[in-house]
């Protein structure tokens, strides 16, 4: 009954938000001579709100908007464009590692011809990125990616996946969505998708009631015929 298997990338991939996403904007704020610079606490408490761009906009909300640019929405779209370009440095570097079992079971669907998807509030490029780098072309090649401003609601809206579920012609009562954050799993779960948890190093104490199982990280059991359990017995429950 499982036709896909769709990972987040933030969180899931690769644990990149605190030393790779914030490492990145504190770089661009200062090249760009932004009197800014995110701590670990401070960006955790900005992913709350999904997107890069909007966390941008909270931030300056509730502290001050610099003052040498006055046009704000081009300022945002111009320190976003630079950090993506810092991220996806940092990412050819190899030094962000793909967290536990990513690998593996990316491997699994493809042997079994199950559809692979990542779908994430991230800049597209930079996922793109993640996908290319960190998997290696091969498989990045079998891997759909949705991101960026591809919907206009990001999550816990479920836009982006109803948005893989519309383009790749799927069931989304078959689809297992593999999340780190509250954000994501309700975007999921209002999608119509079963999901997984994965926690990540800013999510442990979110409320994840919701998912369908939580684990600390993939090699924790989870695999493709995990996978499959979780979505054929909510198919057999429906029926």
């Amino acid at each position: 009954m499982m036709q896909a298997l769709i990972f987040d990338c933030d969180g899931v991939l690769v644990d990149t938000e605190r030393d790779g996403h914030r490492v990145a904007f504190n770089q661009a704020f200062a090249q760009l001579g932004i009197d800014c610079v995110w701590s670990i606490e401070r960006y955790g408490e900005l992913l709350a709100t999904a997107g890069g761009k909007e966390r941008m906009r909270r931030h300056f909300d509730e502290t001050q908007w610099p003052p040498n640019y006055p046009d704000r929405q081009a300022l945002i779209a111009l320190i976003h464009g630079l950090k993506t370009d810092i991220f996806m440095a940092l990412i050819r570097t190899g030094e962000l590692p793909l967290r536990p079992g990513v690998r593996r079971i990316v491997d699994e669907a493809i042997a079994e011809n199950v559809t692979l998807a990542v779908c994430s509030t991230s800049d597209e490029k930079a996922v793109q990125s993640v996908v290319d780098v960190m998997l290696g072309p091969q498989r990045s090649g079998k891997i759909s990616v949705f991101a960026g401003d591809a919907v206009g609601a990001k999550k816990p809206a479920p836009d982006i996946y109803d948005l893989a579920a519309k383009t790749l012609g799927l069931s989304p009562a078959h689809c297992m969505v593999i999340e780190d954050s509250n954000n994501g799993l309700r975007a999921a779960k209002a999608a119509g998708m079963k999901c997984i948890v994965t926690i990540s190093s800013y999510t442990s104490e979110e409320d994840f009631t919701l998912a369908d199982r939580v684990v600390a990280d993939l090699d924790a059991g989870v695999d493709i015929p995990a996978c499959r359990a979780i979505v054929d017995a909510s198919a057999q429950a429906v029926l």
